[in-house]
């Protein structure tokens, strides 16, 4: 972590960053900066209880466990933050909210505003994310909404979570950078009501809410864990049909749905395109052959890399290409003991994989990893966090592959672009159309 008395020279390299990367809205390199360093909170901003908290609706997304945060920040803290003006002259810039009480990025209070600082040095004006109205309903079963059909990227998207857990177990399967089964444990063991496998029922009442009540949701993701076996007696194709059929049964076309799931073969994906789902992701993660064997072993085991990659395309077949977008996650290349040893090395690979999806009007996306608590890859001693050039590399082959190929912008995120970008776990929505500076 960065000392305090090395802010103003970091202040600089961040500077020198915007003055290298021009292709690169100012907007963006803020916003993966915060999103690889997270955020640190002055507790009097939590006070008021009149915003979006963080639902933890699959992963922490945190750099310190639960159980090490204060009872001040633990589960206090917005589900995201929009950032905009200040020293830059920011347009609104969404960015999701990973708690690290060392970070250097910091919210504040000052003068009844508040506001975000690097160190002591004003960045942007700061805004919390608004409640939902629905968000004050209790299901029939006696849920609150946020735990069943939670909306992140500003009120854009509903996350159904319908498998809190993933049959990928333990280090000989899990993926290692994943904490989908421990932010389940950490959830339980404070107490809170975090439902495993959600009801059909749930879900439908919750969106009816919303199908009411709100204009601002405009997509649904159905996701969980991967399912091995049999979940609920069902395989897990028909686990997951289950909740595509009921939503678009009863909801037809009302949004877009997508779904985050693993390479199924192409038979098995027609259903769900025939029922309404529009968007599929089958999450690559890691391009790297002998990296995608380290760090998603269940995947390499049950699957396979190279069936995976024969999945994704035939899966373009069905749904067409740009609706086909499996997610890198960005910086774990880097990630010891296996990952590569410089920056250069990390954005070669990784580029080779976003020119091969591309080049088949594939748009792959990408996360920002950061090492979460009881991950495989938390485990490993003085674990890093990516640098920022690691990720204005990766931004930047992303775009210029992404024109190369003059592809259509993904559905399912909102609108493109520096200033209406909602997307908020990485910055690949914000360089979209983004001309460059001077």
């Amino acid at each position: 972590m960065i000392k305090t008395e090395d802010s103003q020279k970091y202040l600089d390299q961040i500077e020198e960053m915007i003055q290298k990367y021009k292709e690169i809205p100012i907007e963006a390199i803020i916003k993966q900066d915060i999103l690889r360093l997270g955020l640190n909170f002055d507790p009097s901003v939590l006070k008021n209880n009149d915003f979006k908290t963080k639902d933890y609706f699959i992963f922490t997304f945190d750099h310190i466990s639960l159980l090490e945060q204060s009872n001040e920040y633990r589960f206090k803290v917005p589900e995201e933050i929009k950032i905009s003006g200040g020293r830059y002259g920011l347009l609104s810039t969404v960015v999701s909210v990973r708690v690290d009480p060392n970070s250097p990025y910091k919210i504040t209070n000052e003068d009844q505003t508040i506001i975000l600082k690097l160190y002591d040095t004003y960045i942007a004006d700061v805004e919390f994310p608004p409640v939902p109205v629905w968000y004050q309903k209790l299901t029939s079963s006696g849920k609150f909404p946020n735990e069943i059909a939670p909306v992140i990227e500003w009120g854009y998207l509903i996350y159904l979570t319908v498998f809190r857990n993933c049959q990928y177990f333990g280090q000989e399967e899990e993926c290692a950078f994943c904490d989908i089964n421990h932010n389940w444990r950490q959830q339980k063991i404070l107490k809170r009501p975090y439902t495993g496998i959600k009801s059909i029922e749930d879900i439908l009442e919750v969106l009816s809410w919303i199908d009411t009540m709100d204009t601002t949701a405009k997509a649904y993701t159905i996701t969980g864990g991967s399912v091995i076996t049999h979940l609920q007696n069902k395989k897990e194709t028909d686990f997951y049909f289950q909740y595509a059929e009921a939503i678009e049964s009863n909801f037809p076309n009302r949004w877009i749905g997508k779904i985050v799931v693993q390479a199924w073969e192409k038979e098995e994906l027609k259903r769900f395109k025939e029922i309404g789902i529009k968007i599929y992701h089958p999450n690559f993660e890691v391009w790297d052959p002998t990296l995608f064997r380290l760090l998603c072993p269940g995947k390499d085991k049950f699957i396979g890399r190279d069936l995976w990659i024969q999945r994704i395309l035939e899966s373009a077949e069905i749904f067409g290409p740009s609706n086909v977008i499996p997610n890198f996650v960005g910086g774990v290349e880097l990630s010891k003991p296996y990952g590569f040893s410089s920056v250069e090395e990390a954005i070669k690979s990784t580029s080779e994989g976003l020119d091969f999806f591309m080049s088949h009007g594939i748009v792959p996306r990408f996360t920002t990893w950061c090492p979460e608590p009881y991950t495989t890859l938390s485990t490993i001693a003085n674990q890093e966090i990516p640098p920022l050039i690691y990720f204005l590399e990766l931004l930047t082959v992303w775009k210029r592959t992404f024109e190369k190929y003059k592809l259509p912008v993904p559905q399912g995120y909102g609108e493109p672009g520096r200033g209406k970008a909602v997307f908020s776990v990485s910055a690949f929505m914000d360089v979209i159309g983004y001309q460059g500076r001077s």
